[in-house]
């Protein structure tokens, strides 16, 4: 088991790769608890659950609401749970995003921890304090930034993942690579057989090394105004995907780093063969490299999202592989060079 630390200026968060969910009670402060999850997790592991208010969530994006969000404050007022109660969190990022959002804002804050249980969340949706819902279908348009006590990423979970579920993991962990660690984007292309069978070693230290990298940009800026920005890399393309045909993120994901290769190419950034070794490299931990629909109503989602500045919008490029950039684009020339990788002739990103 690896301990890796997340300090802030007013907090500390213990991130626990390899401890078993198992031994969640050591870490739990002793007061009135109170368990979020979704159903499949409890058909899993609600055996193993210390004993706690349990208030349960149906899976998926239409659990990630402020309608939701408002089912389970009256839940724990009806239960008088007060400012000494502990909420934790255990399951995917759904669950944590939601569990860290009620709990941040219940009575003032809570206090509260994480049991992740996917791949995804291992990487990256449980780690850094992002905590919120989506509105009227944009992701995260309402939230907070507020750490955790502890998150426990305990790899044996991962075994009871959907294989889909379990692959669209690493598309955070390739997105990490591309933009952080160019060791990292090498283990995974020389061991990828052994992190899609979920070889045990070659897992936590995959998990390691992503945790530890997100969290030293945290530590720099915490509050997402300048280096981790960077962590956005795919996200803007992903989030309008999301949104207009309700592809999974990590699929989403997968696609909007293609497409943000292929912008950095067009900007002279990074070389053909670098975009070439990014998609094949997606393509190795079968995800999806292609966006099968139209752009127009991309656009129309991305002149919403928040990192839009007037007529321009910031994006996350590469710069090579293990260094990204922050550059911002006219919309119109963005919307341009799309449309231009993905005519029949073009790249087909």
């Amino acid at each position: 088991m690896k301990e890796i630390r997340l300090n802030t200026t007013d907090s500390s968060c213990r991130i626990l790769v390899g401890e078993s969910f198992k031994n969640v009670g050591d870490y739990l402060p002793g007061k009135k608890l109170v368990i979020i999850t979704d159903e499949n997790v409890y058909q899993h592991y609600g055996a193993f659950f210390p004993d706690a208010l349990l208030i349960t969530i149906k899976p998926g994006e239409s659990s990630k609401t402020l309608s939701i969000a408002s089912e389970i404050y009256g839940q724990l007022i009806a239960n008088e749970i007060d400012r000494k109660s502990f909420i934790l969190g255990v399951g995917g990022g759904i669950v944590c995003d939601l569990a860290g959002y009620i709990a941040s804002t219940f009575l003032r804050g809570l206090s509260f921890g994480f049991v992740s249980t996917t791949l995804l969340s291992q990487v990256d949706a449980s780690i850094g304090g992002k905590n919120g819902v989506n509105y009227e279908g944009y992701k995260n348009m309402v939230g907070v930034i507020r750490q955790p006590e502890f998150v426990i990423c305990d790899p044996d979970m991962l075994s009871t993942l959907p294989k889909k579920e379990y692959y669209m993991g690493f598309a955070e962990v390739i997105k990490c690579a591309a933009i952080l660690n160019a060791d990292l984007f090498d283990l995974l292309e020389k061991d990828h057989k052994k992190a899609l069978d979920g070889e045990e070693g070659t897992l936590e230290e995959i998990i390691s090394i992503c945790v530890d990298a997100k969290c030293r940009i945290v530590e720099a800026d915490e509050k997402e105004s300048g280096e981790r920005k960077k962590l956005n890399f795919g996200h803007t393309f992903a989030h309008a995907f999301e949104k207009n045909t309700g592809i999974p993120h990590g699929e989403a994901v997968s696609i909007g780093m293609v497409l943000a290769a292929g912008i950095s190419e067009k900007l002279g950034l990074i070389s053909r063969q670098d975009v070439d070794r990014l998609r094949d490299l997606i393509n190795k931990y079968h995800l999806p490299v292609n966006y099968p629909h139209g752009f127009d109503d991309v656009f129309e989602v991305m002149k919403r999202d928040k990192k839009r500045d007037g007529d321009s919008i910031g994006l996350i490029l590469l710069d090579r592989i293990g260094e990204a950039v922050i550059r911002n684009i006219e919309l119109a020339t963005l919307k341009n060079w799309i449309d231009d990788l993905h005519t029949p002739g073009g790249d087909r990103i």
